[in-house]
């Protein structure tokens, strides 16, 4: 599905109308300008599968934040804005051939950390709470006890369980599983599958982050068929070999200019990747 067809960023010179009449001395920075006009990027045009690839600080980072800033994606981290963004879209347009479902949004690698650390403090907060069963489990067999009136019932009643059953049996009773029974790559593609659903559009800012090479693979399958078959379409940044070869995607290449789509066995950092590992052959 095709929700978003082209996006058009300012020119340099529009970038240098408006730096010069506007008031610099206070600011050490202009971002989001001088960024993307220095690589020529004036507009993209999109398919279903979109990849912006390059290295850190190639700019496909700023183009995600800046569409979803446009667009009013939803998103979970806070993004930090400067004085000079709000300026800046003034001059970017979208083309759009429908409108925007209300589940469209952009995903973050903090998004991703965050809900890592979410579940790192959960299970902190339910090993605390099992140590202090551990604690309750023994004094409940251990010291004397003396019902004095109704109110002590219920204290009897766990006594009683105690000396029945053993300590495993019981804390599993009183206490919440740990929701830690994957890894943080497992949990961190858990997270893309509950957070993509169906017809929308996603922007996912280096999803391959906290990734094996095998769940960066299940990743790219999953994606591939929510835009197939579910009508999401999909712009990412990445340099994942596993995401680049996603069937029918269109990749721009943000390393070597010009600015320009490019099949993925095209790029250089693939290319080095195949001579490497033919190289190598014999030896697997």
């Amino acid at each position: 599905m095709l929700y978003l067809t082209s996006f058009s960023f300012p020119t340099q010179e529009q970038e240098e109308m408006f730096l010069h009449r506007t008031k610099l001395t206070c600011h050490d920075t202009y971002y989001p300008f001088n960024v993307l006009s220095r690589k020529n990027i004036e507009q993209i045009r999109f398919e279903p599968f979109t990849i912006l690839y390059g290295g850190n600080g190639c700019g496909k980072t700023t183009i995600l934040n800046i569409i979803a800033e446009k667009l009013r994606l939803r998103r979970e981290s806070p993004f930090n804005k400067t004085d000079f963004l709000e300026p800046y879209l003034d001059y970017c347009h979208e083309d759009l051939k429908t409108a925007l479902p209300n589940d469209s949004r952009i995903i973050t690698s903090d998004d991703v950390f965050d809900h890592i650390l979410r579940i790192r403090q959960t299970n902190s907060e339910i090993d605390s709470a099992r140590e202090k069963l551990f604690q309750r489990y023994e004094d409940n067999r251990t010291t004397r006890f003396r019902l004095n009136s109704m109110e002590d019932y219920e204290q009897l009643k766990e006594r009683n369980l105690c000396k029945k059953i053993s300590k495993s049996q019981y804390i599993r009773r009183k206490s919440a599983d740990n929701i830690r029974t994957q890894s943080n790559g497992e949990s961190a593609l858990d997270y893309f599958t509950r957070s993509i659903t169906q017809d929308s559009l996603y922007l996912l800012d280096e999803p391959e982050n906290s990734l094996s090479a095998e769940n960066q693979q299940k990743l790219a399958q999953f994606l591939e068929d929510s835009c197939r078959f579910y009508n999401c379409q999909f712009i990412i940044s990445t340099h994942s070999p596993f995401l680049l070869s996603v069937k029918g995607a269109k990749v721009y290449d943000m390393e070597e200019p010009p600015f320009e789509a490019k099949k993925w066995t095209e790029l250089k950092n693939i290319r080095i990747f195949y001579d490497f590992f033919l190289k190598h052959a014999k030896e697997f």
